[in-house]
Parts: C-alpha cells; sequence; structure tokens
C-alpha cells in the first residue's frame, strides 16, 4: 500500500504490517527511506562553515578499520534560527577522509529539505562551503532487527562483528562516493538498525540482495510504530519551525554546550541556566481508543482549554496498547492522567520521554 510521507510517495506496508512487524523484532526489515533528503557539503572550509550552523559538533573525519575500511563518527544536530526555534534537525556525516574532498552528508528529513536549503544559503558563504542536494541521485536504505548487522555485514563483505560493535553514532564507509556507501548506526528505534546512504542503484541493488538473505520488505508505517516506541520525535510530525530543541527533549543529544558560536545558541543556554519552556514533548498511553489524528486535544479535569495535542501515534505490539507522542503544558507533571478530544474524553496516562526512551511505570505494558 503507497501512501505520502511529508509530499513524497513511499510505501505504508506490503499487504501484512504485522509480519512486518515481526520481521523487524525477530529478524531484519529493511525499507526505503529516500524521502529523506541528502545534501553533500564541501570546498575550502565545510566544517567551520558548518559549526556556525549547527548546534552540534562536527564529528572528526573517519580512519581505517581494522579491516580496511574507513571508521567514523555521525552527530545528530538541530539548525535553528536566533530565536531558538527549529528550522529542522539533521545527521551529520563524512562521505570520505579530508583529504578527498568530497564533503559531508546532511541528512536531512523530508519535511526539513526548503527550510534548511534557504537556511544554508543564507549562513553559508559559497566560497568556504557548497551544498550540492544530490537527494534525487542517491538513497537511504534502513534496515532493523536482531539480524540486521550479520546481513548487511554478508551484502557488503563487512565483517558483522565490526557492524554490531558500532555504538550509537559509529558509522563504516566502505569507499568515496559514488562506489562507496556509508553504513551508519541508526538511533531512532530500540532495535539494532542501520541507515545506509549511497547512490540510488547501488542501493537498489543492496536492497535487493539483503531481501535475498531473509531480510523482509517493510513499508514506513512500521517504521513509525518502531520509532514512537523508542520515543523519538520527527521533524515534520512532532517538530517543526514552532519547536524549541528542550521542548521536543532532543537537547541531550542535538547540542553540544562545549562548542563554539551557532545560531539560536544565546536562546538555549538562556534556558539551560536560567529558564524553562512552557511545554514538553510526552509519551502518552491510550489503552483500546484508535489512534489520535495529529493535532488530536489534550485535556486536564474539566478545564475546556486544552493543555495539550497528539502529535503522532500507533497501535503498538510492544505497550500491548495504542500510543503516542504528544506536547504537554509544564504543569502536567508525568505521572499523569488526561482526556483526548475533550474534557469527558478517553483516559491518556502521560509518561515523561528521556534519552533512553520511554519512562513507564509499573502495569504500563499490557
Amino acid at each position: 500500500m503507497m501512501g505520502r510521507h511529508h509530499g513524497r510517495q513511499t510505501a505504508r506496508h506490503f499487504g501484512r504490517p504485522d509480519l512486518e512487524y515481526q520481521a523487524a523484532v525477530g529478524s531484519a526489515a529493511v525499507l526505503d527511506r529516500s524521502h529523506r533528503s541528502r545534501l553533500a557539503v564541501s570546498g575550502r572550509a565545510p566544517v567551520r562553515m558548518l559549526a556556525g550552523v549547527l548546534t552540534n559538533s562536527v564529528p572528526p573525519p573517519p580512519g581505517p578499520s581494522a579491516s580496511g575500511l574507513l571508521a567514523g563518527r555521525t552527530a545528530y544536530s538541530a539548525v535553528l534560527i536566533p530565536k531558538g526555534r527549529m528550522v529542522t534537525d539533521l545527521v551529520v556525516a563524512w562521505r570520505g577522509t579530508r583529504e578527498d574532498r568530497h564533503g559531508l552528508w546532511l541528512h536531512v528529513p523530508a519535511a526539513g529539505r526548503a527550510p534548511l536549503a534557504a537556511h544554508l544559503r543564507k549562513f553559508l558563504p559559497p566560497r568556504f562551503a557548497f551544498v550540492d542536494d544530490v537527494t534525487d541521485a542517491t538513497g537511504t536504505l534502513t534496515i532493523a532487527g536482531p539480524d540486521a548487522a550479520g546481513m548487511v555485514g554478508a551484502a557488503l563483505g563487512i565483517a558483522s562483528g565490526e557492524l554490531a560493535a558500532l555504538d550509537a553514532d559509529g558509522c563504516l564507509l566502505t569507499g568515496p562516493p559514488p562506489d562507496g556507501v556509508l553504513v551508519a548506526r541508526l538511533a531512532e528505534v530500540r532495535l539494532p538498525a542501520f541507515d545506509i546512504l549511497g547512490d540510488r542503484a547501488a542501493l537498489a541493488r543492496l536492497g535487493a540482495e539483503l531481501v535475498r538473505l531473509g531480510a523482509a520488505p517493510t513499508g514506513m508505517g512500521v517504521f513509525e510504530t518502531l520509532r514512537i516506541e523508542a520515543g523519538r520525535p520527527e521533524f515534520g510530525l512532532d517538530m517543526d519551525d514552532r519547536t524549541i530543541p528542550t521542548e521536543a527533549g532532543i537537547d541531550a543529544r542535538a547540542i553540544d554546550h562545549r562548542k563554539g558560536c551557532y545560531t539560536g545558541q544565546e536562546v538555549i543556554v538562556r534556558i539551560r541556566d536560567r529558564g524553562h519552556v512552557n511545554r514538553h514533548l510526552r509519551g502518552l498511553l491510550l489503552g483500546d481508543a484508535p489512534t489520535p489524528a495529529p493535532g488530536t486535544p489534550l485535556y486536564s479535569g474539566t478545564k475546556a482549554k486544552p493543555v495539550g495535542h497528539a502529535t503522532s501515534a500507533a497501535l503498538s505490539p510492544a505497550f500491548g496498547q495504542t500510543i503516542a507522542l504528544g506536547f504537554v503544558r509544564r504543569e502536567v507533571v508525568p505521572p499523569a492522567e488526561l482526556r483526548l478530544g475533550s474534557p469527558d474524553g478517553v483516559a491518556v496516562a502521560v509518561r515523561a520521554l528521556g534519552d533512553g526512551g520511554w519512562e513507564l511505570q509499573r502495569g504500563d505494558l499490557s
């Protein structure tokens, strides 16, 4: 079944989303996430120029691993306007060594593509850093599951132990573009998972090989369920251009408070040291309720004015119920109970989201 994800066509599922989910948690599932955008940043000083734009530090260039591949790190970051609100979030990684001058990847959610392009045109001087939108020529292949490392290793000729040993920000490069691919650990789901970036035709061949090795073709519906189960927000659904990173709970991962100046830093430091935000992204447990539409209001007691709203939702096999993410005013301190849709609507259990995901209470899992 096809659908649209932030304006780009994607597969929602391939007929049996329940079996696709079981494949992901039991073995491995592979999906095409090429709807995400990929920018290549190169030039005389791309790292120095990006440092003034990104909230996180650009990772150091990769170096040779024991097997002869290039081993490095990715960095999850946000891009902000001067008032501290988000342009987008993204992942930055090297496309090769510093010496080969292929520059860096910016792996960007589809909803962030246009605003980021406009922002970079404004803040990155082309004399020092050139931005090339390579979205149409490249792709993103995602594989998740306990057997993911073994299958990717078999398909690419990489020792599965080397892939399994990568931590949350680790990555390997099989070579420079256009022939090489970037294999990066993916932190958006709790399962072992990898994003693979490279030439679109090469990824099509790789995807077919992963399926031959036993990975189940999977649509975005299952990935969204896994993401919400992990408590990870997505830009364009749970975050937008009104969001401050602290509100969404991504500051621990996306902000390096030791780095030099970047656009929006003053607001972030003020919140960290002396202030607070008026709302927080929370986890919502909805029991047997249908999945709410984005924007469905949340109410406290008999108050007529909403105290929050749902942003994304899924029927979760792991939780045994409908779950959602949503913004809730800071006065509502988890664990708490709200009502969905109206003051007398379905009861909603509100839970905090930490850097490790949901902070559940005894009895939350069915």
